[in-house]
């Protein structure tokens, strides 16, 4: 099997080491990779959302399979321009990648599906968004319509602070076109999960849960971030509410699909607030692996990466066994100083070298090598490292021992991932 994977990040450093592993891979290629990625995968420099340059490359390469990271290539058609020319993508296309590509789209699906979310107004000039806030009690929670790399979403707690977000979106536009639309929406208080799943577009499987940290600092403070780390599995998701969840969210969105002629494969992600009184509302769907979830999920899941992407991309998920999880992992996100703000970058990743071994992964995502070949940080999230173990006690020990061993100029992250899991 040959197959290319798009994307840079720490997510698709994740799923190359996943692929790697199976023994139906005989070539992995990236586009355009990274140099975490460049250990398992031969690398290209090509905009992964460059249709016409990535359908060429994969032509090229003779590929069985395309298997898009984020969801920037979907949402662009990469995938409708791949499955023109017969190359099987492991994703939706455009019209099924709107679930993440528009939240005004993917509540006004939920609303007609009777998937439940919560009430919610759409918003396109600032005294439509003035009148929506007046109808809402604190705190009040706003969104930009379009993708803003996981920082669309603002939760205030005055009325003022959630009318300077909508002018700003709307007004000033400091989220350029995915702020043209915004959504006010109650806020629902509860505790959140994050739950993962394949599909053929017929038949939906569930990967281990997990939980992320998308707030900045300790004790979920500071500005909401792409994620500062995530544990799998979550040991109060137990099968009973992940049946409930399948019943409820899960089945309705496969089959609301379907109502609405989208056709869709691949991963679909939710994002799920359970209420005081247990019951599960879609906070939100993406239509990839979360980053840094994919880092826990894809490490703790018992099965075979290559295989999945196989049976989505051929229809008969149906006929899989489906693996159980296996022990459990913690990842911390490094990030650079100042993120999710203004950072500066090209500071030497010094230690790397001396971590080794089955309990500790490390996943680059905001890396790059400079002139000299030196791994340089790149990014705002720079690196998840990954502890494994039997338990998540175990696990989180080894995540954050392994954290002295990788150093860079500004490094920072949070103290308290997983912690939840003890509570």
């Amino acid at each position: 099997m040959r197959v290319l994977l798009l994307g840079r990040g720490g997510r698709e450093h994740a799923l190359a080491w996943a692929l790697a592993r199976s023994p139906l891979v005989k070539a992995l290629h990236a586009a355009p990779g990274n140099p975490g990625i460049a250990d398992y995968a031969t690398c290209h420099d090509i905009d992964p959302c460059d249709a016409p340059a990535v359908v060429e490359l994969a032509r090229r390469l003779s590929v069985d399979f395309v298997v898009p990271g984020p969801e920037s290539p979907l949402v662009a058609g990469v995938g409708d321009a791949l499955e023109e020319t017969g190359i099987p993508v492991f994703g939706p296309g455009r019209s099924g990648a709107r679930l993440e590509g528009s939240k005004a789209f993917s509540k006004e699906f939920m609303a007609r599906h009777a998937i439940a979310t919560a009430p919610f107004d759409l918003c396109r000039t600032l005294p439509e968004a003035e009148e929506a806030l007046r109808k809402r009690r604190p705190p009040y929670v706003v969104k930009a319509d379009g993708l803003a790399a996981g920082k669309g979403a603002f939760i205030v707690d005055t009325f003022d602070e959630a009318l300077i977000v909508c002018s700003d979106l709307l007004v000033r536009k400091t989220l350029g076109d995915a702020g043209k639309v915004v959504i006010v929406e109650d806020h629902i208080a509860g505790t959140e999960l994050t739950l993962l799943a394949v599909t053929d577009g017929k038949t939906v499987r569930l990967l281990p849960a997990s939980q992320d940290h998308k707030r900045a600092f300790d004790e979920d403070r500071g500005p909401n971030t792409g994620g500062m780390g995530a544990y799998a599995p979550v040991p109060w998701a137990d099968e009973a509410l992940l049946d409930r969840i399948g019943r409820e969210i899960l089945v309705p969105t496969i089959e609301g699909l379907r109502r609405d002629a989208i056709p869709f494969r691949g991963v679909l992600y939710l994002g799920v607030m359970l209420d005081e009184a247990g019951k599960p509302w879609v906070l939100e769907y993406n239509v990839r692996l979360g980053d840094p979830e994919a880092q826990v999920v894809l490490p703790v899941f018992g099965g075979d990466w290559a295989t999945i992407v196989s049976a989505c991309c051929q229809g008969r998920l149906e006929a899989m066994a489906w693996p159980q999880a296996q022990g459990a992992a913690v990842g911390i996100v490094l990030a650079s100083a100042g993120y999710p703000g203004a950072y500066e970058q090209g500071f030497p990743i010094e230690k790397m070298d001396a971590l080794s071994g089955g309990d500790i992964l490390v996943f680059h995502a905001g890396t790059a090598r400079n002139t000299s070949g030196q791994i340089v940080t790149a990014g705002g999230r720079v690196l998840t490292v990954v502890g494994l173990g039997e338990d998540l006690f175990s696990a989180r020990e080894r995540a954050y021992e392994a954290t002295r061993f990788v150093s860079f100029e500004g490094v920072h992250f949070r103290r308290d991932i997983a912690r939840k899991a003890f509570i």
